[in-house]
């Protein structure tokens, strides 16, 4: 029996690559860091310039570590909200050379979809912004 020799290459053009310029690199973390006011947030920087900001009510919590989390493989952001009772809360991670950009839309949405609590004696009412 003899079998073909199977075509180790592939031949194209650039047309039907469609190349793009991709945008590579952390870029800008003040993207992320300005979504948050001191009116709501609280924000640490550490003794390794990592930065810590947390909700007042210590429900978010975001962590940028710029020469990776400690005891993670390259872990730069750390978004997590804390769940309830009834429902768990959840985590997201992205690595030290994640755009800012996308970590910001991500911490937008997150936002986004908190809406302000105002406390009226013993009673909690949802803000509709």
């Amino acid at each position: 029996m003899t079998v073909a020799p199977a075509d180790l290459g592939f031949s194209t053009t650039v047309e039907a690559l469609r190349l793009r310029e991709w945008q590579l690199g952390p870029g800008e973390p003040t993207l992320v860091l300005d979504q948050f006011s001191a009116e709501d947030f609280h924000l640490i920087v550490d003794d390794r310039a990592d930065v810590h900001v947390s909700s007042k009510d210590g429900r978010f919590c975001l962590g940028w570590f710029p020469l990776g989390r400690p005891g993670t493989n390259g872990e730069g952001w750390k978004i997590a909200v804390t769940g309830t009772a009834k429902v768990r809360g959840y985590h997201v991670s992205f690595d030290t050379e994640t755009l800012a950009d996308i970590v910001a839309a991500a911490v937008a949405r997150v936002l986004e979809t908190s809406p302000r609590l105002w406390q009226r004696g013993h009673r909690q009412i949802a803000l509709a912004l």
